[in-house]
């Protein structure tokens, strides 16, 4: 039925608002992996977020790297210092408290609010899959944390140069202290994710990733404590297996000459260094597994 009226001008309009195909350049996966690389590892920082978003992971690199100049400025104000207060492989491990609050707080917010807000398939649409998220989450907080802790090493070891510490010793320490803080960030990272990818919510990821790392390493330090006193120094070196710190500590005394935190500097040797090295890697493949478990379904 018409309802145009006799002599009345005619309004009727056709528009066509059909879609033109896409004839650009198509980046692929590669890119799309590299673009949520990025902006995950921008995003640790507060970087593209709000002013809110970057004041903590900026106090906490901020403390990290002014801890490190304090250092410096006192190794070079007493006289006669020929070394650092610190070595380099010890750093992390003396500050883990606020490497243990940084990954507390960025891994929830890297995977939590994609769950919660079920944006997951939308990441998953063409041309990205489910191992190219979970590679590059994993990459970027892995990079994330060490940013965090390799920056203050550049920083000690700037200064051990300009206090003209031994070049050769001071180059080799920095050189075990970088693969060290690599090691404990590809672990961290690993197993921040996952405890933050378990839930939507980020405030349940935060306290997962702050309760598993205070947890397992005040047990695991209390128990080798008592170890230590009761004289049954050898279950020392076994007990350090089981908090992802000490997993740290174990295999840069075992194979980067690093003096152990452990009670009584009873480290791995050799032998048992092998293991904690063989249980950080397995954790580390079981975190990916994991994580590529946890995106099988794009509907979450």
């Amino acid at each position: 039925m018409s309802t145009h009226t006799p002599g009345a001008p005619d309004s009727t309009r056709i528009h066509n608002i059909g879609y033109r195909d896409y004839d650009g350049p198509r980046l692929g996966r590669a890119y799309a992996r590299r673009s949520l690389y990025s902006q995950s590892l921008r995003g640790s920082f507060g970087l593209g977020r709000s002013a809110k978003s970057k004041v903590l992971p900026m106090i906490l690199m901020g403390i990290m790297c002014l801890v490190a100049a304090i250092m410096v400025a006192v190794a070079v104000a007493v006289p006669g210092t020929t070394d650092l207060p610190v070595e380099y492989t010890r750093y992390a491990i003396v500050m883990q408290a606020l490497i243990g609050l940084f990954l507390a707080a960025q891994a929830p917010q890297s995977v939590s609010r994609d769950l919660r807000f079920k944006s997951v398939p939308l990441y998953f649409s063409r041309p990205i899959e489910r191992v190219d998220y979970v590679v590059a989450k994993f990459a970027a907080m892995a990079s994330a944390l060490f940013v965090l802790t390799g920056t203050p090493l550049v920083i000690l070891y700037l200064g051990a140069m300009l206090a003209k510490f031994d070049f050769t010793d001071q180059t080799k320490g920095f050189a075990q202290g970088m693969v060290s803080v690599a090691l404990l960030s590809v672990l961290f990272g690993g197993i921040g994710l996952v405890l933050a990818a378990l839930t939507p919510r980020r405030g349940f990821g935060v306290a997962a990733v702050i309760a598993t790392l205070t947890i397992t390493y005040g047990a695991v330090s209390t128990v080798q404590a008592i170890a230590w006193e009761t004289g049954s120094a050898g279950a020392i070196q076994w007990l350090g297996l089981f908090s992802p710190v000490t997993l740290v500590d174990g295999v840069q005394t075992a194979f980067l000459g690093a003096e152990s935190a452990f009670p009584g500097g009873s480290g791995p040797g050799a032998g048992a260094g092998a293991v904690y090295l063989l249980v950080v890697l397995a954790l580390i493949a079981g975190s990916y597994a994991v994580l590529m478990r946890r995106y099988r379904k794009v509907g979450l």
